[in-house]
């Protein structure tokens, strides 16, 4: 059975809501927990605020689009949920995305370390002309 749900929204925060319910839903929808759902769209809501911070900075009606599958990992022999979230914005060198040191105190700057800690893979790869794509993994249990 394969999940697949393609979201498009503008790239503006009064649509995060939309964004997480639909995360959320898909995570049930798949049978993960409720802990790694809830964490899974913490995940989406980061990466999208990212985009429209980083890559377009700030609100406005330039695209974002979100794919979410049940995928067979073929490595790995199981089950997972996927995430593709593809912007149009500014490209950037993937080597170079990563989050802030943790010993700095002070807000914002956390959305990739919790991206990363929360799925069990994370890519970002600049997207064909123009912008990135971010992928991310939750193997189901």
């Amino acid at each position: 059975m394969d999940t697949k749900i393609e979201l498009h929204m503008c790239a503006n925060p009064d649509y995060l809501c939309v964004a997480r319910a639909v995360a959320r839903q898909v995570a049930q929808i798949s049978r993960l927990k409720k802990k790694e759902t809830e964490q899974i769209t913490l995940a989406v809501v980061e990466a999208l605020t990212n985009v429209i911070r980083h890559s377009y900075g700030g609100p406005c009606d330039k695209p974002i689009v979100i794919k979410f599958n049940k995928i067979k990992c073929p490595d790995e022999k199981k089950m997972a949920l996927e995430i593709v979230i593809r912007d149009f914005g500014k490209r950037v060198d993937p080597k170079t995305i990563e989050g802030r040191d943790l010993d700095e105190i002070r807000p914002g700057g956390v959305g990739v370390h919790i991206m990363q800690s929360v799925m069990d893979k994370t890519e970002f790869k600049q997207a064909e002309g123009s912008g990135m794509l971010l992928r991310m993994i939750k193997y189901i249990e």
